[in-house]
């Protein structure tokens, strides 16, 4: 009996000492180190600038205080970054990426021949953000709430297979009959947005509020444009909900098509993810994630994220893991019809 006791004080002992151990050797790793950050995207998306002043910050949070530098690898709507991420690039905590909402649950209900990964497999770091996109429409077209989506044609700009604004419209197709004509090719939100300044489109749909804000919220201010829809939570966001515009679950829908539209939509509780290849060793990934949240809590992070207009409301990885093995756990009829309407 007096084993027992015995053995608690020698655990209570020797596990600190572990910890300390795993500690020094995290630091060791990092120290000196360049930590190469990968980032699915175009340059001057949304996605990019997040990652690029991520980066600009994280590392003095690591242990080690390794420098992290930003690489575009920008393809297919971030699935070759996640390709790379997944099976090619080293698993060692010294690579980390940044990709696309789309690109994290394309393996359930996209093109799993161009997503050769198991998302459930990579590590979660964090989300810089829980993002709303919007829906708007160029002056001209006249167009106010989603009924207008729904009975009218509207041609609207998108970009690589897996991103918002052509997964978001032809969803939207699918499921509730909207009439979005998608005019796919361009590179990124960046130049989808230009396209309807130069008149090749009349509109965008599922562009994120953080990265048109920052350099087109001026339109909405003059006018130019008329935001008329809003996709992400159901209490939507305050400044859309002050400006009136009508959110997508305030939609007359049947019960079965709102289930497969919270399948895909609910992409948005992660709007910026950032990820580690599988495998990192579980104290480099636990240094990863603490290291995001002191980042993500840190003055001068903040003070940069607020010149550009990025708006912060993080996700730790813990939370982000349980969200993505949610997903993977919808029944197959649910996923069989949000796949189909992604095509």
């Amino acid at each position: 009996m007096r084993l027992i006791p015995a053995l608690a004080s020698l655990l209570a002992a020797i596990l600190p000492m572990n910890a300390a151990r795993a500690a020094d050797s995290v630091e060791a790793f990092y120290s000196g180190r360049t930590v190469d950050f990968v980032i699915g995207s175009a340059a001057g998306g949304g996605y990019g600038v997040y990652a690029l002043v991520l980066a600009r910050h994280l590392g003095k949070h690591i242990p080690g205080r390794p420098t992290v530098v930003g690489r575009l690898m920008d393809g297919a709507g971030s699935l070759t970054a996640a390709n790379q991420l997944y099976s090619r690039l080293p698993a060692d905590g010294s690579v980390i990426g940044a990709v696309f909402t789309g690109a994290i649950v394309e393996p359930l209900i996209g093109d799993r021949s161009k997503a050769r990964y198991d998302s459930r497999r990579f590590g979660y770091i964090g989300s810089a953000n829980r993002e709303t996109s919007i829906c708007f429409a160029h002056k001209d077209v006249g167009f106010k709430d989603w009924s207008d989506a729904l009975n009218r044609k509207l041609i609207v700009g998108g970009a690589g297979w897996t991103s918002s604004i052509r997964q978001y419209p032809a969803v939207l197709n699918t499921i509730l009959g909207a009439k979005f004509e998608i005019i796919t090719g361009y590179p990124g939100s960046k130049e989808a947005i230009q396209a309807v300044e130069k008149g090749e489109v009349q509109g965008t749909c599922g562009i994120q509020l953080s990265s048109f804000m920052p350099t087109n919220g001026g339109w909405i201010d003059s006018g130019l444009v008329k935001v008329f829809g809003q996709i992400g939570s159901r209490a939507g966001d305050p400044a859309m909900n002050k400006l009136g515009v009508q959110n997508i679950w305030d939609v007359e829908m049947k019960p079965e098509d709102r289930q497969v539209l919270e399948l895909i939509f609910n992409q948005s509780e992660f709007g910026r993810p950032y990820i580690t290849p599988p495998g990192v060793p579980a104290e480099r990934l636990k240094a990863l994630r603490d290291a995001f949240g002191a980042t993500m809590n840190d003055p001068e992070f903040l003070a940069d994220a607020a010149r550009g207009k990025l708006p912060i409301d993080p996700m730790g990885g813990e939370e982000f893991a349980r969200i993505v093995d949610k997903l993977y756990e919808v029944p197959e009829a649910y996923v069989a019809r949000a796949r189909k309407a992604l095509e």
